[in-house]
C-alpha cells in the first residue's frame, strides 16, 4: 500500500508547472480581449470544440467528485443519480441552446427584462449575483476538502485552499474574460478527465480488482438503481425536474450556449460538454466504491463520508501523483470559477451599473467595471465557502434556488400568455412552498424523530394536539437537506400560480411580445445581414425550435412540414438520446464486472 505522509518536492514541481503553465496560457489568450463584448461573450466566435470544453469545464467542479464519491461510499453506486439527475434531461439541452443566442442579449437578466420588464429583471439580478457567490464558494470548499485530506492536512487546511484558489483564478480571468476562460477550460478539461479516472486502476489493484470489490461490499452497492441508496423513482424524477428547470435560469447558461460561432456550436457544446461530465461521473462513483473497500480492508474510519475521495488519494497516490491530483482539482475549480467570475461581472455591469448607475457608460468603462465587479464578487465567495459544511447539500441548494427562479424563465419561453404578475407570484409561491415544506420536516415535538419525508411531516402535523407548539419546534435554515417532496410541491404550486395569475391579469404589451418571440423564430447564423433587414426564418433552414411556444402545438399549422422545419432539433435530439442510452448501458456493464 502506498501512503502519502507529505507533499514532497516532486509534487510541488508538478503543481507549480501546472499553475505557471495555465496562467501563462490564459494571459497569452487574454491579449485578444479588447472590448466588453469580447470580455463577456468572446465576440460570439468560439468554435464547437472550445464550446464543449467550456461547458464541461464550467459544469464540472471539485465538489462534485467529492460529493459523488462520498455518497457512493456510504450508500452505493445508485447514488450516481444525484449527479445523473440531469442525464435524463441532457437531450433537452440541444433543444434549448438556441434560445440564448437568439435573444441577442449578454445576460439572462436582460432576457427577463425583455420578457417581463425591469423590476423582475432586477430581482433576478440579485439572485444571479448571490448564485455566483454561493456556487463559487461551494466549489472552493469542495476543492479544499479534497486537497486537505489527500495531503494529510500537512500542505494546507481546507479553508486555506479556499483562499489560495480564489487568488489563483483571478490572475488570468481578470484580464482575459470569457475568451481566456473558454480556452483554459478546454485545456483544463483534460486534467478533469484525469482527475475522474486516475485513482481507479491503482484502487482496483489494491482491493483485488472488481471481484475484490464485490467480495468486500454489499451486493446492492453495485446496483444501478437501488432503494437502499434512497434514490426512488420519484426522487430521480424530481432531481431531473430540478435540473431542467434550474439549468434554464442559471445565470451563466447564456455564455455556455450563445458564445459559439454558430447555433450548432452552442448546441454541440452545451449538450456534449454535459455528456462528458456524465461519463466522468461513472469514475467518481467507482472511486467511492473503491474508497469503501479500502476503509474496510484497512480497518479505518472516516468521520465524514465526503472525505472518501481525499482518503483514496492519500492511500493510493505516490510522490508526483499527489501533485498531479491537486493540479487536477485546481483545474476543475479554476475552469468553473473563471467562467462564473466573468459572468458575475457581466451581470453586475449590464444589469446594475449600466441600467441604474451610469446608463451612458462607454465600452471602455463597461469593460473596467466588468473586471472589477467580477473580481470583488469572486473574492466574496470566500466568506460563503467558510460556512459550507456538507458539500452535496450546498450543491443541491444552489441548483434548487435556480429552479425556483426557473419557473418564471421557462414559463416565459414556453407560454406567450405568461405575464409579469404571474411570474412574480409564481416565484414567491415557489420559495414560500419550498421553504415552508422543508421547515415542516424539521418539526419534531419532544422526543419525536424528525420526519423522514414530507408525507410523514404532514401526518405528524395532522395528528398533533397543539398545532402552534408543533410548528414552534421547527428550524429555519438557509441550506436544508434536499428532499423530493418539498421540491415537487413547490414546482406544482408555482407553475399553477403562473398560469392562473397570468390568465386573471393583464397580458404583456403585444408589440413587445411580438418582437421577443419573432427573434426566437429567426436564425442567428448569418451575422452579415444588412442593418434593418430581418434575419432568415429558422423554419426555412430546418431550425425551428420544438420546445418554443408550446401553446401552438395544438394548431394544425404547427404540424405542417414538421420534419423539414424541425430537422436540426429532431436529428440532434435523437442522437443525444442514443448517447444517453449508451452511457447508462456502459455504467450497468461496469457494475457487472467481477460478479
Amino acid at each position: 500500500m502506498l501512503a502519502v505522509t507529505s507533499f514532497g518536492t516532486l509534487d510541488w514541481a508538478v503543481l507549480i508547472a501546472y499553475f505557471v503553465g495555465i496562467t501563462v496560457f490564459g494571459l497569452w489568450i487574454s491579449r485578444k480581449t479588447r472590448s466588453s463584448s469580447g470580455y463577456f461573450l468572446g465576440e460570439r466566435k468560439l468554435p464547437w470544440w472550445i464550446m464543449i470544453g467550456q461547458a464541461f469545464g464550467t459544469g464540472t467542479h471539485a465538489e462534485q467528485p467529492v460529493a459523488q464519491a462520498g455518497a457512493t461510499f456510504g450508500l452505493g453506486f445508485a447514488t450516481i443519480w444525484f449527479q445523473w439527475k440531469n442525464m435524463l434531461i441532457t437531450p433537452l439541452y440541444w433543444l434549448m441552446a438556441p434560445w440564448y443566442r437568439r435573444s441577442e442579449r449578454t445576460t439572462v437578466a436582460e432576457i427577463i427584462e425583455d420578457r417581463y420588464g425591469r423590476k423582475l429583471a432586477f430581482a433576478y439580478t440579485l439572485f444571479a449575483i448571490a448564485f455566483f457567490v454561493c456556487s463559487q464558494g461551494v466549489m472552493l470548499k469542495g476543492a479544499g476538502k479534497v486537497i486537505s485530506v489527500a495531503t494529510g492536512g500537512e500542505m494546507i487546511s481546507a479553508n486555506g485552499v479556499v483562499i489560495a484558489m480564489t487568488a489563483a483564478v483571478i490572475l488570468y480571468s481578470f484580464f482575459g474574460g470569457l475568451i481566456a476562460s473558454a480556452y483554459t477550460d478546454f485545456v483544463q478539461s483534460f486534467l478533469i478527465i484525469t482527475l475522474s479516472f486516475m485513482l481507479i486502476p491503482l484502487g482496483l489493484l489494491e482491493v483485488g480488482g472488481f471481484s475484490g470489490l464485490h467480495k468486500a461490499l454489499p451486493e446492492h452497492f453495485f446496483d444501478l438503481y437501488s432503494s437502499a441508496s434512497g434514490m426512488s423513482v420519484f426522487t430521480i424524477l424530481m432531481l431531473a425536474l430540478n435540473g431542467f428547470v434550474g439549468i434554464t435560469a442559471q445565470p451563466h447558461v447564456l455564455s455556455l450556449c450563445a458564445t459559439g460561432s454558430t447555433e450548432r456550436a452552442g448546441r454541440v457544446g452545451h449538450t456534449y460538454g454535459a455528456m462528458t461530465k456524465r461519463f466522468c461521473t461513472i469514475g467518481w462513483a467507482l472511486t467511492g466504491l473503491i474508497a469503501a473497500a479500502l476503509v474496510l480492508k484497512h480497518g479505518a474510519h472516516l468521520p465524514d463520508a465526503e472525505h472518501a475521495f481525499g482518503y483514496a488519494c492519500r492511500e493510493l497516490l505516490g510522490p508526483g501523483l499527489v501533485g498531479l491530483m491537486v493540479a487536477c482539482v485546481l483545474a476543475a475549480n479554476m475552469s468553473a470559477c473563471s467562467n462564473l467570475m466573468v459572468n458575475s461581472g457581466a451581470t453586475f455591469t449590464r444589469n446594475v451599473w449600466l441600467t441604474y448607475i451610469n446608463p451612458s457608460a462607454n465600452d471602455r468603462q463597461l469593460l473596467r467595471v466588468g473586471r472589477l465587479s467580477g473580481l470583488l464578487l469572486t473574492s466574496s465567495a470566500i466568506l460563503f465557502a467558510l460556512t459550507v459544511g456538507n458539500v452535496l447539500h450546498a450543491f443541491l441548494f444552489t441548483e434548487t434556488v435556480a429552479a425556483l427562479f426557473g419557473v418564471m424563465f421557462l414559463g416565459g419561453i414556453l407560454w406567450r400568455r405568461a405575464n409579469r404578475a404571474g411570474a412574480a407570484a409564481a416565484t414567491l409561491v415557489a420559495f414560500a412552498t419550498y421553504y415552508g415544506a422543508l421547515y415542516l420536516t424539521t418539526c419534531a415535538p419532544g422526543t419525536a424523530a424528525k420526519p423522514a419525508d414530507l408525507s410523514t411531516a404532514f401526518a405528524a402535523l395532522a395528528s398533533s394536539d397543539n398545532l402552534r407548539a408543533h410548528l414552534q419546534t421547527g428550524q429555519w435554515m438557509l441550506v436544508y437537506k434536499w428532499m423530493p417532496g418539498p421540491f415537487g410541491c413547490a414546482m406544482l404550486l408555482s407553475f399553477s400560480t403562473l398560469i392562473i395569475v397570468s390568465l386573471l391579469t393583464r397580458p404583456e404589451d403585444p408589440a413587445r411580445m411580438d418582437a421577443f418571440f419573432d427573434r426566437m423564430r429567426r436564425s442567428t447564423d448569418l451575422e452579415t445581414v444588412p442593418t434593418g433587414q430581418p434575419k432568415p426564418l429558422a423554419a426555412d433552414r430546418g431550425e425551428e425550435l420544438l420546445l418554443f411556444d408550446v401553446g401552438s402545438w395544438f394548431t394544425a399549422a404547427r404540424w405542417r412540414g414538421f420534419p423539414s422545419r424541425y430537422r436540426e432539433d429532431l436529428l440532434g435530439f435523437g442522437l443525444a438520446w442514443l448517447t444517453v442510452g449508451a452511457m447508462v448501458l456502459m455504467a450497468w456493464g461496469v457494475m457487472q464486472i467481477g460478479k
